[in-house]
């Protein structure tokens, strides 16, 4: 392993930085569909990078050191709220993301139910992953119900699995999977007939669908304006082209939040005094957030809105002309969902656009329904859209004239047959070297491929907790330092 002199001035650091950046996925051009969202807008990503710096030191841990922090914070709020049809009672948190966002709600539901033993939140088999980490974080049981062919959630299958243990109902707008908004009036029904919260994750699309709904799209009902919604999840992140680090949970009324804070004296400390699972919360992605919604206010964001629909409407109808792709259901927002026929297969789709400049995400099959090709959608996408086509026709031709992805049966067989409880760690490095997952390079350091489609195939056959079993121990062997 060869080694270099440590760096000695800023210049030299700073230099080694960009130079490590350079094997990333980029950030802007609109050519990465998942991971980032990119206006396209140079000054209002500019803004929000200096605000992030100025206030990189500033802690958000205690709102009277830092008022700033706090007016910064409750002008977001204010202004999700007038978003989201709110009503004058609403109160709201700045959060580190949506996963931090959906986990508060859940740990709000719960503590706002200390009467229940065994409490459980009824969710759609589509609602994101967050909800089940905040399962085995709380101990709330995560009642999945199936959804129907439209992949909206089903509100006769929701209905039947409440029951008197139940803190919370879940929606999405949409889901992140299909791109789909469930029908939110009649869950948010169900659970207000029962005295049950229900949370709607817009992590996604909550600050794209009310500007959709301005424009003339046919929107689903989904906000505070329906009865019985008592919260709302909504990443600045996302489609607010806000640095990363900032999301939203905003509650319908104080009380209903009051669960959500904590606080402590049983030290000889300081009291602790927190709304979110962080104490120290660097006043960055706050500052930065707020900056960046301050430059583009309601006129820009609906430019922007205008923008990636036309976006998805031009994608939409370009790859489904192609042949060997459809579209797994017309989308609600800005998230699109591709499949393929027999003639390819969706992996080896995404690796070709991955070669041809243009980052795509794949996504294992999951029931009876099969792998797909997943977009999110940036504004700054739509000045490439016929690049992307032109990309999306060529990969899927090499796609079909290489093949659909074959794994040998018998090796498929064994795949299938294991049970993770029963490996060792020596099994599991075994198999993350016959997976291609990991290797070394030359220089005996660990490298990762650079075409992924045989690597998800064999992933796609396993069952789901040998898959996370054996990306548990991926992302354990990627996250050890160097010993160098």
């Amino acid at each position: 392993m060869t080694t270099t002199a440590r760096p000695t001035t800023a210049q030299d650091v700073l230099a080694e930085l960009h130079a490590r950046q350079g094997a990333d996925l980029p950030v802007h051009g609109g050519r990465t569909l998942a991971y980032v969202y990119d206006s396209g807008l140079a000054e209002v990503d500019r803004v929000g990078r200096e605000a992030v710096a100025a206030y990189a030191g500033s802690n958000g841990l205690d709102p009277t050191a830092f008022p700033s922090l706090l007016r910064m914070e409750n002008d977001l709020v204010a202004f999700a709220a007038r978003l989201l049809g709110a009503p004058d009672t609403v109160v709201g948190t700045v959060t580190s993301g949506g996963t931090e966002s959906v986990l508060l709600a859940v740990q709000t539901a719960r503590d706002g139910s200390p009467q229940v033993t065994r409490p459980n939140m009824v969710i759609p088999a589509t609602a994101h992953a967050a909800f089940h980490k905040a399962a085995h974080y709380f101990g709330v049981e995560a009642r999945m119900v199936p959804v129907g062919p439209d992949f909206r959630a089903d509100a006769t299958a929701t209905e039947a699995a409440i029951d008197d243990s139940t803190v919370l109902v879940v929606a999405s707008a949409p889901s992140y999977a299909h791109g789909v908004v469930d029908p939110v009036t009649e869950l948010a029904a169900l659970a207000s007939a029962r005295g049950i919260r229900c949370h709607v994750d817009a992590c996604i699309g909550g600050w794209v669908l009310p500007y959709a709904r301005r424009l003339g799209r046919d929107v689903p009902a989904w906000t505070f304006a329906v009865d019985g919604v008592t919260s709302i999840s909504v990443d600045l992140h996302k489609y607010a082209y806000a640095p990363k680090g900032t999301s939203l949970l905003l509650h319908r009324t104080p009380a209903l939040r009051r669960p959500q804070l904590f606080a402590s004296a049983a030290w000889p400390g300081y009291t602790m005094l927190n709304p979110t699972m962080q104490s120290t919360r660097s006043g960055g992605p706050t500052a930065g957030a707020w900056a960046v919604v301050r430059t583009l206010g309601d006129d820009g964001y609906e430019r922007l809105t205008a923008d990636v629909l036309e976006a998805v409407d031009r994608i939409v109808a370009g790859a489904t002309d192609i042949a060997g792709l459809r579209l797994v259901v017309t989308p609600d927002s800005t998230l699109v969902a591709l499949a393929t026929d027999g003639t390819c297969d969706a992996f080896t789709v995404c690796d070709e656009m991955t070669a041809r400049g243009w980052y795509v995400q794949p996504q294992m099959s999951y029931g009876d329904q099969p792998p797909t090709i997943h977009l999110s959608v940036s504004a700054a996408t739509l000045g490439a859209v016929d690049d992307f086509l032109v990309a999306l026709r060529e990969s899927v031709a090499a796609a079909v004239a290489a093949g659909p992805v074959a794994v040998d049966e018998g090796v498929a067989d064994y795949i299938r047959s294991l049970d993770p409880a029963g490996l060792t760690d020596e099994d599991f490095d075994g198999l993350l070297a016959a997976s291609g997952l990991v290797g070394e390079n030359a220089e005996g350091e660990l490298a990762l491929p650079d075409r992924m489609a045989e690597v998800n195939a064999m992933l796609d056959l396993a069952s789901p907790a040998m898959r996370e079993a054996l990306l548990l121990t991926f992302l354990d062997r990627l996250s050890r330092p160097s010993r160098a």
